[in-house]
């Protein structure tokens, strides 16, 4: 985990061009970096309160740089990288329906959107089968020895508890799973009818096709879009459902929520033998992977030792609407340019009047000269 904490950072300095591993900023990712890595006396490093807060998606953005990997004449020269904002809120403070989260005792953080959106998709996976699971041994009592149709008894219980998920669909075969493309991956797909063998058969051989998550709605969502390159980063002039017959899961709406995720593991898995519940510190992996990982700003968090290096670059990611979405600037307001802008634009209203009241004299004299 450690070594993901230096590859996110190493990530996170080069995705956008104003953050150089030389600069104060990217000198202070990298200290950070270390100090995590090398811990406390004993090896470890103590985010345990951590547990007491719950996370908090904002939004995310994309920040274009250079391709190093380029190695054909058709690669992309540009491509786009990708960032994800979330907050870590005191888990009784944490709103589902603000975006903010909450407004105080809270830290900001960004991570690269693959590795925010795989830590998500796997607790979610998680934390569904885990409901599941709850339900079938706790609340729907379906094995009692008077229950004739344990299945059926079971899809009930589950569509009256809210737990649709947990319901299985044996026609639906193989389910699309977003997780496989969390990060950009390639889209393998069979002609299963006569039309998508025509389309197979006269698409040219080193085609290929990809789908990966991008920012949608400035910022404020996270969508799958079917790409023609392995970055992800060039819509492809061949949509899915050409190729497949049916739209693209989460093209539509976002694969992320706006509800609070808890930090806190849950009791059953706080005393069970799974690796994440052995370390005893009842932090749930998916806030471990993601605090690690993040540019931090805990300026507002309250805690003894809070980390500040992300906060620069976090100022220029504002949330301007309590709907979710964001905008980026390059440029803060200074009180300096403002006053000298309001001085430039007074001696230029004097100046005018002087010179009209110039041309007015002089122009009076004139016609007196005349007569």
């Amino acid at each position: 985990m450690l070594k993901s904490l230096v590859l996110a950072t190493s990530l996170l300095v080069g995705a956008n061009a104003d953050i150089k591993a030389d600069s104060s900023m990217g000198k202070s990712l990298l200290k950070t970096a270390r100090r995590l890595e090398d811990g406390d006396d004993d090896g470890e490093i103590d985010y345990t309160y951590v547990a007491n807060y719950s996370i908090k998606f904002q939004g995310c953005h994309h920040v274009s740089q250079w391709n190093a990997e380029v190695d054909e004449d058709n690669d992309v020269r540009m491509k786009t990288v990708r960032l994800a904002r979330f907050r870590l809120c005191p888990t009784g403070t944490c709103n589902n329906s603000k975006t903010a989260g909450c407004e105080s005792g809270y830290g900001d953080y960004i991570v690269d959107l693959d590795t925010f959106l795989t830590s998500y998709l796997t607790d979610k996976q998680e934390t569904e089968e885990y409901n599941c699971e709850y339900a079938q041994n706790n609340i729907c009592g379906c094995d009692a020895d008077d229950v004739d149709d344990e299945d059926g008894c079971l899809n009930t219980c589950y569509a009256n508890n809210g737990l649709s998920y947990c319901i299985e669909d044996e026609d639906e075969g193989d389910q699309f799973d977003a997780l496989d493309y969390a990060v950009c991956a390639q889209y393998e797909y069979e002609a299963d009818d006569d039309a998508n063998r025509r389309r197979l058969d006269e698409a040219e051989e080193e085609v290929q096709y990809f789908i990966g998550a991008y920012c949608a709605d400035q910022g404020g969502e996270v969508r799958l879009g079917f790409f023609s390159d392995d970055s992800c980063t060039e819509k492809s002039e061949t949509s899915y459902s050409s190729l497949t017959g049916s739209s693209l899961p989460y093209s539509g709406e976002s694969l992320i929520s706006s509800n609070c995720i808890s930090c806190q593991e849950p009791v059953e898995e706080q005393d069970g033998d799974d690796a994440d519940a052995q370390d005893e510190d009842q932090v749930k992996e998916i806030c471990e992977e993601m605090y690690m990982a993040a540019g931090k700003c805990e300026s507002y968090m309250g805690i003894q030792y809070p980390t500040e290096t992300a906060c620069n670059y976090l100022e220029g990611v504002k949330i301007t609407r309590d709907d979710g979405i964001m905008v980026t600037s390059s440029t803060r307001a200074s009180k300096g340019a403002a006053v000298a802008i309001g001085l430039f634009a007074t001696t230029a209203i004097l100046l005018g009047a002087y010179v009209y009241f110039l041309q007015t004299k002089l122009g009076g004299k004139a016609r007196l000269s005349t007569q």
